[in-house]
C-alpha cells in the first residue's frame, strides 16, 4: 500500500476509521492517523514489515500487534471513543461519528484533507473525503484500522479480566456462539448493547 489516495488531498492528510460496530458488548473506537509522507522512505528501511500495512480484517494477530508497536512510535495518531451509554442513546451509526470526532480531536492537527472510511462523514472542521473501502486503498486509513483493532482489543481484555465468563479476551465482544449462550445463562453486563440483536430479544 502506498500513498498514492493521500497525495491527491494535499501534504497534511490524515485518515480515520473505526472498530467495535458491531460486538454485542464494549465501546466502539476510532482512530486518527498522520503520517508523514516525507519520512516515510526512512522509516521501511529501519520497520521493514511497515510494507505489510493493510486493512487490519486482512492481517493476523501477530502481524496486527507487530505494525501497531512500529506505526505507534513513528506516526502521529488520536484515539477516540464512544460508550456503550452512547451508543444506546444515538444508535451504533451517531456513536461511530462521534468516536471519529473525538479521534480527530485528539490528534490535534489542522489536516488539508481527512479521509475517512465508509460512506457517513462526521462532523470535522476540515475538507473530508468519503472513502469506501477506505482501510484497503489508503495507507492512513490501513494504519488507523490497525491502532484501532489493537487498542480495542486491549481495552475488551481489561473488561474481561473483571467479566471473565464472556471471554471478552478471546472474542472482543462479538457475537460467538458462545458468548450468546453466555449472555443466556448468565444474563447482560453494563457493557452489553441491550439495543443489539439477539440482546434486545433475550430482554423480551
Amino acid at each position: 500500500m502506498n500513498f498514492s489516495l493521500e497525495k491527491k488531498f494535499g501534504n497534511i492528510v490524515v485518515g480515520i476509521d473505526e472498530v467495535g460496530r458491531g460486538p454485542l458488548a464494549g465501546p466502539v473506537v476510532a482512530v486518527a492517523v498522520h503520517i508523514k509522507r516525507s519520512s516515510w522512505k526512512d522509516f521501511l528501511i529501519k520497520y521493514p514489515d511497515i510494507i505489510k500495512i493493510n486493512d487490519s480484517k486482512k492481517l493476523s494477530k501477530k502481524i496486527r500487534e507487530k505494525l501497531y508497536k512500529i506505526l505507534t512510535k513513528i506516526i502521529s495518531f488520536g484515539i477516540g471513543a464512544a460508550s456503550v451509554k452512547e451508543i444506546e442513546e444515538k444508535n451504533i451509526l451517531q456513536a461511530t461519528l462521534i468516536a471519529m470526532e473525538r479521534a480527530y480531536v485528539s490528534l490535534k492537527i489542522n489536516a488539508d484533507y481527512v479521509l475517512i472510511d465508509g460512506i457517513n462523514a462526521p462532523k470535522i472542521k476540515s475538507n473530508i473525503k468519503l472513502v469506501k473501502k477506505g482501510d484497503n486503498k489508503s495507507i492512513s486509513i490501513a494504519s488507523a484500522s490497525i491502532i484501532a483493532k489493537v487498542v480495542r482489543d486491549n481495552l475488551m481484555k481489561k473488561l474481561a479480566c473483571k467479566y471473565p465468563d464472556f471471554l471478552w479476551d478471546l472474542n472482543s465482544g462479538y457475537g460467538t456462539k458462545l458468548h450468546i449462550n453466555k449472555i443466556k445463562s448468565l444474563g447482560i453486563t453494563p457493557h452489553h448493547r441491550k439495543s443489539f440483536k439477539p440482546i434486545t430479544k433475550m430482554l423480551r
